[in-house]
């Protein structure tokens, strides 16, 4: 209720509220600046690695597929030689290259992994070669679709 002050007039009340109208005036001005300006930038070109080939393919490979996020099989010169759990793998990679007579570099182990496993339980098995001191350490590229 409006208060009556001296001279029996009414007292003027001050308004407690933002003008919005400013603001609204220019975040439109904004918005169609980045509308202007958006299709006029430059797009990003991002540089992807490609796969090389290399001159002579090795004379034995050690490969590590991984069919469950625990368990993997192991593969030397395509052919099966154990399933194991994860934890016994890079003992059983070290042993396998090991016994290669160019050592332990000239064996490479090739990581690849059926599509339904995660690509974290794939890094966590690299992780563990390479933790284990396990030399070459690559992942698996299908270049066919399929």
């Amino acid at each position: 209720m409006a208060e009556l002050n001296a001279r029996g007039g009414r007292r003027r009340r001050t308004r407690n509220e933002m003008n919005m109208v400013p603001f609204i005036d220019v975040m439109l001005v904004l918005l169609i600046i980045f509308m202007v300006s958006a299709p006029l930038m430059p797009t990003g070109v991002v540089d992807l690695p490609s796969v090389g080939s290399a001159k002579q393919a090795p004379d034995r490979v050690v490969e590590v597929v991984l069919e469950e996020e625990d368990r993997v099989k192991l593969r030397v010169d395509n052919k099966d030689l154990d399933t194991m759990p994860v934890s016994e793998l890079s003992e059983r990679v070290k042993a396998l290259q090991a016994d290669n007579a160019n050592g332990p570099d000239g064996v490479p182990v090739i990581i690849s992994a059926r599509k339904d496993v995660r690509y974290e339980a794939v890094i966590k098995v690299m992780d563990r070669l390479k933790k284990a001191g396990v030399a070459r350490v690559g992942l698996s590229v299908r270049t066919t679709g399929g």
